[in-house]
C-alpha cells in the first residue's frame, strides 16, 4: 500500500468527519467552546491517527496510532449520545455518524488483530 488514502478505514474516517460537521451545524451557541470543541478535536483525530500511524515504519508504531484513533471514536461516540441526551440531535439525525463509528471501530479492531501477529 502507498497511500494511507488507499486505506478504507481512513476513507470512512473522513466520511465521519463530515458527518458530525453537519450535526455540529445544530449545537446551541453555548456548546461552542465545550462539545463542538471537543467533537470536532475528536472526529479529526480518528483519520489523522490512522494517516500518521500509517506512515510509520514498524507495525508496533502503527498499532499505537491505531490505538489512539479508536479512544477518539470511542470519545466521539460518547460526546454524540451526550447530544442525543441533552435533545441537542435527534437519534435520526445522529443515525450515519453512529453506523460510521460502528465501522470503522470494527475496521480499527480488525488491523489492530492483523498487524499484532507481525510484532
Amino acid at each position: 500500500m502507498n497511500s494511507y488514502r488507499e486505506l478504507i478505514v481512513w476513507q470512512k474516517s473522513m466520511q465521519l468527519v463530515r458527518s458530525v460537521y453537519l450535526l455540529l451545524e445544530a449545537l446551541p451557541r453555548k456548546e461552542l467552546y465545550a462539545l463542538d470543541s471537543q467533537m470536532r478535536r475528536a472526529v479529526i483525530s480518528i483519520p489523522s491517527n490512522i494517516a500518521e500511524g500509517q506512515g510509520r515504519s514498524t507495525a508496533k508504531e502503527f498499532v499505537h496510532y491505531l490505538s489512539i484513533a479508536r479512544g477518539s471514536k470511542f470519545e466521539l461516540e460518547t460526546q454524540m449520545l451526550i447530544c442525543i441526551e441533552l435533545g441537542y440531535f435527534s437519534s435520526e439525525s445522529a443515525e450515519t455518524a453512529l453506523g460510521l463509528c460502528d465501522e470503522i471501530g470494527k475496521m480499527i479492531n480488525s488491523m489492530i488483530s492483523k498487524l499484532s501477529t507481525k510484532l
